[in-house]
């Protein structure tokens, strides 16, 4: 009788067990549906919308990334999207940006859309970017499509080594505009102790970091209209920003 009773206590054990489960399981599934559906919503790509393509790759400044996801990304005051932001990269494997966050990117160069803009961001060591034929491959057959070609910091140098803006004004991080007109003589270097961004035709570019904001919001505003920059800087409190240092 023991024996008995023991047994129907575990098969009511593993019943519940298993029911726990299926319940888990049930869960799970559901909040993985949940997940999808408001990544779909907060990021529907629309066909009929210019697209703007974030370069991303092992190393990668994150601010360089998301400033320009940041400006892009904001809705009209009447919350009307304007734009597709899409990370675009050499494969789909995580990357590691240099602050260590991971991201896996929207499409490989193969897989991406027509871009209106390509934003070419930085990384600390551009040794491996430089050198990376299917990388400037990619930023030169893009470049034929773009109306607005984007570099911030060193990506300068990909912008350089790509051979895309010859006798083009264009400025990088603070104190690398020297070697940068070595490397690249076909380019304009501008001095970068004294500008922060500069324009030539479809091309512009900025020290990068925090200063990749400026290049962002320039463009926005030549893409959609001053208002609609102005909406998108007190969106992001970019007037806080400036302001702190005096409260």
């Amino acid at each position: 009788m023991k024996t008995i009773t023991t047994a129907l206590i575990l098969i009511t054990i593993l019943s519940s067990s298993c029911n726990s489960e299926k319940s888990n399981e049930k869960s799970i599934t559901q909040n993985k549906v949940e997940v999808v559906s408001i990544a779909k919503h907060i990021k529907p790509f629309k066909k009929d919308l210019p697209t703007i393509g974030l370069l991303i790759y092992d190393g990668v400044l994150i601010t360089e990334v998301t400033a320009t996801a940041d400006v892009f990304s904001k809705p009209t005051k009447d919350k009307k999207q304007l734009f597709n932001v899409v990370t675009v990269a050499e494969h789909k494997n995580p990357i590691v940006a240099e602050e260590g966050l991971t991201l896996v990117a929207d499409y490989t160069f193969e897989e991406c859309p027509e871009l209106e803009a390509l934003f070419i961001p930085s990384a600390y060591d551009m040794y491996s970017q430089v050198r990376n034929e299917k990388l400037i491959g990619f930023i030169q057959d893009k470049n034929k499509e773009t109306k607005y070609t984007v570099s911030n910091c060193a990506g300068a140098k990909l912008v350089g080594v790509s051979g895309i803006a010859k006798g083009k004004k264009i400025v990088t991080y603070i104190g690398g505009g020297k070697q940068l007109q070595v490397d690249y003589p076909d380019l304009i270097v501008q001095d970068d102790s004294s500008i922060t961004y500069v324009e030539d035709g479809k091309f512009s570019s900025s020290n990068g970091n925090l200063a990749s904001y400026i290049s962002a919001l320039n463009l926005v505003e030549k893409m959609t209209s001053k208002e609609h920059r102005e909406f998108v800087e007190s969106y992001l409190y970019l007037d806080r920003l400036q302001n702190w240092k005096n409260e």
